[in-house]
C-alpha cells in the first residue's frame, strides 16, 4: 500500500487520491491552525472532532503534511491490527478478525493511507473490543469517534439492556460534552459543519445514484457536476431520490430500535453484531457512498469475527467482496463511472447489490438471534376413550 501511494501519478493506477490529503486536509490545516474552523468552505463537511485529527501531523515537523499524515494512519492500522490480534487470543475468541482486516485493507490499494478514516475506525474498534472490560472506556472511545465522523456512535446499538447501557451512555455523554467544550474554546465556527449537509445531492456511487445511472440508460436527462466534494447527479428527480433515501434510513432505524427494544438474547457478539448491521444500514440508504466507507465495514466486520458467537461470517465475506469491487471502481476505472458507460453502471450495480445483500442478511440475521420466535404451545397427550367391552360385545 505504502509502494501504491508513493507511485500515485502513475496512469495505471487510474488518477491521483494523494490529493485530498495535499489539497484539502493540508489547506484545512492552516485554518485550523489559525484557530477556526474552515466555515465557509463548502467542502468542510466533518463533525469537530476532525480538526484535532487534521492538526496532529503538525506533530511531526521532521516530516512534509502528507509523509506525517500517512505515518499517523499506519500507526492507526497498527492500533486496529494489535487490538483485533490481542482480543483474538483470548480463550474461546478467534484471530480470523485480525485476518480480515490485515488481508482486507490492501484491497483497496493505497486510498486507506490517504483518508482518516483509518484513525476514526480504531476509536470504534477499540469502543468494541473495551466494551467487554469497561463500559466507561467503551464510551469514551464511541464519543470520540462520533465527534470526529459521526457513525461510530452507531456502536453502542447493541450494548446489553440496564446498567451497561447506562454506563455506556453516561461515558458517552461526559466524554462527549467535555471535548466538544474544549473544541468551542479553542476553535471557532466548531458547528459550520453543519451547514453544508443539507444541500448535498445523489452521489453516482451511492444506491439511489446507481438506480439513476441506470435510468440514464432509458434516457433520463440527468447530469453529473461536481458539488460538496463528490461527483453527484443533477436533473430532474434527483431530488425525489434523495427524499427517499432518506427517508430509508429513518426506516432502517426504525427497525434497529425495534429489535434492541424486542430482543431477548444477548451474547458477547451481539454489540458487534448490531454495530455491524447499524453501519450497513446506515451506508446502503445513505445519498452518498465514498468508497472509503468500506473502511468502517472492514473494522466492523473484522470485530465480529473475534467472537466465535457472531452471526455476521457471510456478512463479512460479502463486505469483503464488496471492498474488492470497491477499488476497481474507484480509483481504477472511476471515470468509467462518472460517464456512466455500461461497465462504470455495471460495476456499481454489483458492488451496491453486494452491500445491500449484505445489508439485508445482517439485519435478518441479528433480529433471528436476539428475538425467539414464537413456539406454539404443545399439546397435552390425547385422552383415549376407555373401551369397555360388555359379555354381549365379546
Amino acid at each position: 500500500m505504502l509502494w501504491l501511494l508513493a507511485h500515485d501519478s502513475l496512469p495505471m493506477l487510474g488518477g491521483r487520491v494523494a490529493r485530498e490529503v495535499w489539497r484539502g486536509y493540508h489547506h484545512w490545516y492552516g485554518t485550523l491552525s489559525a484557530g477556526a474552523f474552515p466555515a465557509r468552505d463548502t467542502l468542510w463537511q466533518y463533525p469537530p472532532g476532525a480538526g484535532p485529527v487534521l492538526l496532529a501531523p503538525g506533530a511531526l515537523p521532521w516530516w512534509t503534511y502528507l509523509q506525517a499524515f500517512v505515518a499517523l494512519t499506519v500507526a492507526a492500522d497498527a492500533v486496529i491490527a494489535l487490538a483485533l490480534a490481542r482480543t483474538g487470543l483470548r480463550p474461546g475468541r478467534s484471530l480470523y478478525g485480525a485476518a480480515l482486516w490485515v488481508g482486507g485493507l490492501p484491497l483497496l490499494l493505497r486510498l486507506p493511507l490517504a483518508r482518516y478514516d483509518v484513525q476514526v475506525t480504531a476509536l470504534a474498534v477499540v469502543s468494541l473490543l473495551a466494551l467487554a472490560r469497561s463500559t466507561r472506556v467503551c464510551g469514551a472511545f464511541a464519543a470520540l469517534g462520533a465527534l470526529v465522523k459521526v457513525w461510530p456512535a452507531l456502536a453502542l446499538l447493541g450494548v446489553p439492556r440496564g446498567r451497561d447501557t447506562r454506563s455506556v451512555w453516561t461515558s458517552t455523554a461526559v466524554t462527549g460534552a467535555s471535548f466538544l467544550a474544549l473544541l468551542a474554546l479553542a476553535f471557532r465556527d466548531p458547528l459550520a459543519f453543519l451547514l453544508q449537509q443539507g444541500g448535498r445531492g445523489v452521489q453516482i456511487e451511492s444506491l439511489g445514484g446507481t438506480v439513476l445511472s441506470l435510468a440514464s440508460h432509458a434516457g433520463w436527462p440527468g447530469e453529473v457536476r461536481y458539488r460538496y466534494g463528490a461527483m453527484e447527479f443533477t436533473g430532474p428527480g434527483v431530488p425525489a431520490v434523495a427524499h427517499l433515501s432518506l427517508a430509508l434510513t429513518a426506516a432502517a432505524f426504525g427497525l434497529l430500535l425495534l429489535w434492541r427494544i424486542r430482543a431477548r438474547r444477548w451474547t458477547e457478539a451481539t454489540p458487534y453484531d448490531a454495530a455491524l448491521s447499524a453501519v450497513l444500514l446506515f451506508t446502503v440508504t445513505s445519498r452518498v457512498i465514498s468508497p472509503q466507507y468500506m473502511i468502517w465495514l472492514l473494522g466492523l466486520a473484522a470485530v465480529c469475527l473475534t467472537s466465535r458467537h457472531t452471526t455476521q461470517r457471510p456478512v463479512a465475506a460479502l463486505v469483503l467482496a464488496a471492498t474488492a469491487v470497491s477499488s476497481v471502481i474507484f480509483p481504477l476505472l472511476y471515470p468509467e463511472v462518472i460517464d456512466r458507460t455500461w461497465t462504470g453502471t455495471a460495476l456499481m450495480l454489483v458492488r451496491n447489490g453486494l452491500l445491500t445483500t449484505a445489508a439485508a442478511l445482517s439485519l435478518i440475521r441479528l433480529w433471528r438471534s436476539g428475538i425467539p420466535r414464537a413456539v406454539p404451545a404443545a399439546r397435552g397427550p390425547r385422552r383415549h376413550r376407555q373401551i369397555i367391552r360388555t359379555p354381549a360385545a365379546q
